[in-house]
């Protein structure tokens, strides 16, 4: 009696390290969105300087998220997106309070009380966060690309963090501000990606700002009375913080983070710094020197190892 012969050929495995896979077609508008969302996150801290001189840290945060509310409810009306559903409210409730909340007050507030280098330094413990909260909670597991390119780019933050301290111009309340700002905008990134699989982008940004602005209405008095004897340049930069490095920017970012991971999305977001010396440079006449470069392309390549497409291990065929 014959046994019948089996195919004992062994499919691709993919490795537990990294879930989520990248496909070269679902990659390059993902790629396209996120550096859309870097490029306008690192302006916006070139109109946060502007507003900041006119605007309390709660009322700019309150008028930017107000004003970003606004813009993605007119766009999701013309789309005509309803309500999310049940299952995507707790994701997008937490990111709302945590990240369009938590994390733009107290970065308004933790750069007035720490100079710029420890401030750089300190949000920047994020991207790490992230990788650690996707990897616990999200099963996204850490990657030796991600972890090396993290390690690269956070190298490169303390370079830059350092040639830009002034001094140490530094509080413990300013140093406690900045690392709440890294735990909110860490929380709402990984409580964010789970809401993206039960809605779209444009909704669950929307409905996040809007939570973020309920949370900071408190504010609305000190909103009202700086409004009134505010320049008319700060409260421009308010209004563009509001279109488009909220409206425009977190939607672009929520787009991207549904095809990606939280960690390789928040190793991204290291660039930021770099895009930020670049501006300045032009538009505050603030000269970056030959250190601050230096860190800036060590965030660049940190950046580039992280967006490195995983390599498939190859297995024989056997008859």
């Amino acid at each position: 009696m014959t046994t019948p012969s089996r195919d004992t050929t062994r499919a691709p495995r993919i490795l537990p390290s990294d879930p989520t896979p990248s496909r070269p077609s679902a990659s390059r508008p993902a790629l396209a969105a996120a550096s859309v969302t870097v490029v306008l996150w690192a302006s916006a801290f070139v109109a946060i300087r502007g507003a900041g001189a006119a605007y309390s840290p709660g009322a700019l945060a309150l008028g930017r998220l107000l004003t970003g509310s606004l813009v993605l409810g007119v766009f999701l009306l013309v789309r005509g997106g309803g309500r999310p559903p049940r299952a995507a409210w707790p994701g997008i409730l937490c990111s709302g309070v945590l990240w369009f909340g938590v994390y733009t007050i107290a970065l308004n507030w933790g750069e007035r009380e720490v100079d710029a280098g420890t401030a750089a330094l300190l949000v920047n413990t994020g991207p790490v966060l992230i990788a650690l909260l996707g990897a616990r909670f999200l099963g996204e597991g850490l990657p030796r690309r991600l972890f090396a390119g993290l390690a690269v780019s956070f190298a490169g933050v303390a370079v830059v963090g350092l040639s830009m301290s002034s001094g140490g111009r530094s509080s413990v309340l300013g140093v406690l501000l900045c690392l709440l700002a890294a735990v909110g905008y860490a929380g709402g990134v990984v409580a964010q990606k789970p809401a993206l699989r039960h809605t779209s982008a444009l909704t669950v940004t929307c409905y996040g700002c809007l939570t973020g602005a309920v949370a900071c209405l408190p504010f609305a008095g000190t909103l009202v009375s700086e409004a009134a004897r505010a320049p008319l340049a700060a409260t421009l930069n308010m209004v563009y913080l509001g279109v488009f490095p909220t409206a425009v920017a977190f939607t672009t970012w929520a787009f991207a983070l549904a095809r990606s991971t939280a960690g390789r999305m928040g190793a991204t977001t290291y660039a930021v710094p770099v895009l930020v010396v670049l501006m300045s440079w032009p538009t505050l006449g603030e000269v970056p020197g030959p250190l601050t470069l230096a860190g800036g392309a060590l965030c660049l390549v940190g950046v580039a190892l992280t967006r490195r497409p995983a390599r498939r291990p190859r297995f024989p065929d056997r008859a």
